[in-house]
């Protein structure tokens, strides 16, 4: 039972919702002088801090392995003996919630950019862009930057922290609480430190999800007109994010249990149609290939490609640019995972965020990706030129209209590209909410509200230019700076979380069976005889 009394954290609400709108007032005012801003800090971010993301996510991806393999892996989280959520909703809510766009666009684009355009892991002789030496090498860097690092430090040591922290301590559902298991209450009576804290991690999700909200705009406009020939303009792309606020809002509303489970549940179904769809009616056997061919040289290049520190421009406009957008979602998918894991074990929850998610991940890249590949093969051209003049949403609109039945598949590409940021915009406004009060079941006006203003910043962004958008996007690795450094000692305190949880719920029972010494096992040898 949580001993801290529920309330608005007004300090955190007005830190982070006015630095959000005193960002689209600047940018209002000189859209060139906050994009300037932003690159000059994101320069900063990617330089000083880059290695130390590097270290921070491979930690915490091993420390992750060792406590869902070791003995620490039997710990039922939650203070209960069997799960809330069923299996499948379970997964469906996590993933749907991290990849957003990233789901479809990116699944699209990304391996095609390093396809054309080799990383630095694996430029050389041997691999010549666009070309079918590049096509394992293109899969194994994205796997990477959508794999088992990325999952790790969203849902795994953060969350065993926060549901030992809050459902066997009594801790309120707060970033701050993170630190419990190393300064004990102390966090919560220092609310100068707490309040910096949770306000940081809220502006870097807010951010997270408003970059994702304004380009899923331009995206779906972009969409609509290459498939229906709706025009593409401000005021379509304006009505597209509105809608999505107000979808999203009624799912926020409504709760875990109702619309945010129905929309995540909704979206994994649309999507393995169309994996399915895809693998039948496109190059099934190319992607099955592909998927085992770049899986290995991944685990094979994993040390290498994740301390690869060559080339920072690459780095900037890659690998660190995701890890602080995925840094910045930490503290928060943490709080929202614990709200849905009680029940499971730590196991359980090492197997499904640092396993399965990444394997499901990489292989619906392949599907979307690989089919851009194979047609880009057979025809150079036909996917590369729409890529390369209209940008990142113009990938899964050509790769769609190279399949049989596109007239179909298409706009169920574009349904759930929508749908993945709708997932994300409800989970992270309730988890918000869950933040600013420290209770699990937030008011609903604090749901409407952050739903509402994240698309509201997103708007706003988008009418000022898409610059303003663009800015925001880099803003968010700026903001995982501080949360970095929160996120940071999860090192200790989940193992020490960990190892109280194990004693509490298994350290009676081994007394008991184990015996002392040998004497002991004899009389009760003896005995038993």
């Amino acid at each position: 039972m949580n001993k801290y009394r529920s309330r608005t954290d007004w300090p955190v609400l007005l830190i982070s919702g006015g630095l959000l709108v005193a960002f689209v007032l600047a940018a209002f005012i000189n859209v060139d002088f906050v994009s300037n801003m932003v690159n000059q800090s994101f320069a900063f971010a990617v330089k000083y801090f880059g290695s130390f993301w590097q270290i921070l996510l491979l930690g915490t991806f091993f420390i992750a392995l060792f406590l869902g393999f070791s003995k620490y892996g039997n710990i039922r989280l939650g203070g209960l003996e069997k799960p809330e959520v069923a299996y499948f909703k379970w997964i469906a809510m996590i993933m749907t919630t991290l990849l957003a766009g990233g789901g479809v666009f990116w699944a699209a684009a990304e391996p095609m950019y390093h396809f054309l355009d080799p990383s630095p892991n694996f430029a050389g002789a041997s691999v010549v862009g666009g070309t079918e030496s590049a096509v394992i090498p293109a899969f194994a860097q994205s796997y990477l930057h959508w794999g088992f690092l990325a999952w790790s430090i969203l849902g795994t040591l953060g969350t065993i922290v926060l549901m030992y922290a809050h459902y066997q301590k009594g801790m309120p559902l707060k970033p701050r609480t993170l630190l419990y298991p190393l300064l004990g209450k102390k966090i919560m009576k220092n609310n100068a430190l707490g309040t910096i804290i949770d306000a940081s991690a809220v502006i870097a999700v807010a951010a997270g999800t408003i970059g994702p909200i304004g380009f899923l705009g331009l995206q779906a406009a972009y969409g609509m007109e290459a498939l229906f020939g709706v025009p593409n303009t401000l005021l379509t792309q304006v009505i597209i994010i509105i809608a999505v606020v107000v979808i999203a809002t009624i799912s926020a509303v409504t709760g875990l249990r109702k619309g945010i489970q129905f929309l995540s549940n909704l979206n994994v179904i649309i999507t393995l149609i169309l994996m399915v769809a895809i693998l039948l009616l496109g190059p099934g056997g190319f992607i099955f290939d592909t998927f085992l061919a770049a899986s290995g040289v991944h685990l094979q290049e994993f040390l290498a490609m994740s301390t690869f520190r060559g080339d920072s421009v690459w780095l900037g406009s890659w690998t660190i640019f995701f890890w602080g957008w995925f840094l910045g979602y930490g503290p928060m998918m943490a709080i929202f995972i614990s709200t849905i894991t009680r029940g499971r074990t730590i196991r359980e929850l090492i197997l499904a965020v640092s396993i399965i998610a990444p394997v499901v991940t990489a292989f619906w890249f392949t599907v979307v990706g690989g089919t851009g590949m194979f047609y880009e093969l057979a025809q150079p051209g036909v996917i590369s030129e729409a890529l390369n003049a209209s940008g990142t949403p113009a990938a899964m609109v050509a790769i769609t209209q190279q399949l049989p039945l596109s007239s179909f598949i298409a706009p169920l590409f574009l349904l759930v590209t929508i749908l993945f940021v709708v997932t994300t915009a409800d989970s992270m406004a309730y988890t918000i909410s869950v933040a600013i009060t420290g209770d699990g079941h937030p008011p609903k006006s604090m749901r409407v509200f952050w739903a509402i203003i994240m698309g509201a910043v997103a708007v706003v962004l988008l009418m000022i230019s898409e610059g303003g958008i663009e800015a925001i996007q880099s803003f968010i690795v700026v903001t995982a700076i501080p949360v970095s450094l929160l996120l940071l000692p999860t090192f200790w305190a989940a193992p020490k979380a960990a190892k109280i949880m194990y004693e509490d719920q298994f350290g009676k029972e081994v007394k008991e069976k184990k015996p002392v010494t040998i004497a002991d096992e004899l009389t009760a040898s003896s005995l038993e005889d």
